[in-house]
């Protein structure tokens, strides 16, 4: 034994593991699997989630200050390290110097991809800590709102998540919950309903998210009624994030209170979420309810793997892969007879056909 530690690649130490490894990225490769909750995630992207920023423990946040500066300033490697060994770090831990520097690249990188002309970079607050959406929309819920108080969001029936107050969730047996749908006619959200639910309910936070509803939401619509009834609007966009930062959905930006979404979708990142919103003292009440409030050490090789992704959004081949969804799910119009004469998809009473290298849903 030349050392305690493990030397090698996974084929050389679990060589079982390893092909299994191999499989399944031949069936990635062989199957496509049309699932809003997936998406094929950049090698460069994956590089950062392996790298050695995974065995961090870096419990806390780096310094505010740092919001305000530019990439150019974070990425200034010498001025921040001098920072660091002068002003010490309000982490809870050693040897995070480089953590803050990816974790503030990251949410820089998410500001100024989410701003907008009245909307700046510098004035949006961003958490990249969270696991996952379901832990950062309930982090929103504690930063906001106390148990038993009266939450609204989209019944899960209806195309809604988990986390907008379902009882099969914390978020519904913790607050009192009222879901609105969509109307049976039309499949469409009626917003006379919500403001009437609104009206009766009086919620504290409204939930303007869904998981599988295909239209685009009226933000001002929501911010409107939320305004009226003394709610926080929280606008989950997680399925449509991409899509949001790609300019080809709607931006909740300027309408929303808060904005949580996962970066492992249409964002093409790392399985994480992040949390924005435009009210500092919102954010403050956000970074402690994610940490300690909701969780512990952040993972930091995900939060690399964020900045990476953020910076590739921030491209126009990004925007031209946004766009072209949108094209893709237009064209192809599940369950309508539309599709059977398009020469890419046919319907086939429900099941999918798409006529291009062989591959068949």
């Amino acid at each position: 034994m030349d050392d305690f530690l493990f030397r090698g690649s996974l084929a050389d130490l679990d060589p079982d593991v390893a092909a299994l490894v191999d499989l399944e990225a031949l069936r990635q490769i062989r199957r496509l699997n049309l699932i809003p909750s997936e998406s094929s995630v950049p090698l460069a992207v994956r590089e950062a989630v392996g790298s050695v920023f995974h065995n961090l423990y870096a419990e806390g946040y780096p310094d505010d200050e740092w919001r305000a500066f530019s990439q150019d300033e974070i990425l200034a490697a010498d001025i921040r390290l001098a920072e660091y060994r002068r002003n010490s770090d309000p982490r809870y831990y050693e040897g995070t110097e480089f953590a803050d520097i990816v974790e503030s690249l990251a949410r820089r990188r998410a500001a100024e991809l989410f701003a907008t002309e009245a909307i700046g970079a510098d004035d949006l607050w961003v958490n990249v800590q969270a696991l996952s959406g379901a832990p950062a929309n309930n982090a929103v819920y504690s930063a906001l709102i106390e148990p038993g108080d009266t939450l609204m969001g989209m019944d899960l029936l209806h195309g809604g998540h988990l986390t907008n107050g379902s009882p099969a969730n914390r978020s519904g047996r913790v607050y009192n919950s009222v879901s609105y749908g969509v109307d049976p006619q039309t499949e469409l959200r009626d917003y006379d309903q919500i403001r009437d639910l609104a009206r009766q309910h009086r919620p504290k936070i409204i939930v303007a998210g869904f998981t599988s509803y295909p239209y685009a939401p009226d933000w001002a619509a929501f911010r409107a009624i939320a305004d009226e009834v003394g709610a926080y609007l929280l606008a989950d966009i997680s399925h449509v994030s991409g899509l949001a930062a790609a300019g080809v959905f709607p931006t909740p930006v300027g309408h929303a209170h808060v904005i949580s979404f996962t970066t492992h979708k249409t964002m093409t990142g790392p399985r994480g979420a992040a949390l924005i919103t435009a009210d500092p003292k919102i954010g403050r009440k956000l970074d402690r309810a994610v940490f300690p409030g909701e969780q512990g050490g952040p993972h930091v090789n995900a939060i690399a793997g964020m900045a990476v992704a953020f910076k590739l959004a921030a491209t126009e081949q990004f925007r031209a892969l946004q766009r072209q969804i949108v094209a893709n799910a237009m064209r192809c119009l599940l369950y309508t007879s539309d599709a059977a004469d398009d020469p890419l998809c046919v319907d086939l009473g429900g099941r999918l056909i798409i006529k291009k290298k062989n591959i068949t849903l």
